[in-house]
């Protein structure tokens, strides 16, 4: 099961006298044992296993898959892109 890595966030900021939008991305990471399946629920778990010298884990059997969501944005006339 994923976890949060990051929650979304809005706030702003006075740049060059102009307020502007400064966004966090909400940041979902899973992480997987390639090798034997395991889910793990945070960095701290996966790497208790590759340090544990009960299991063959090695830091090669972990898969990261990181989903970051983008928050929609209107887009102004002033929208330089």
């Amino acid at each position: 099961m994923p976890f949060i890595e990051q929650e979304a966030s809005l706030r702003y900021e006075m740049i060059e006298g102009e307020k502007v939008p400064i966004i966090t991305p909400k940041v979902e990471v899973t992480l997987i044992n390639l090798i034997n399946g395991t889910e793990y629920m945070s960095d701290a778990e996966a790497l208790a296993d590759v340090q544990n010298k009960g299991t063959e884990t090695k830091p090669e059997h972990v898969s990261r898959s990181v989903k970051i969501y983008v928050a929609d944005l209107p887009l102004g006339t002033k929208t330089n892109l």
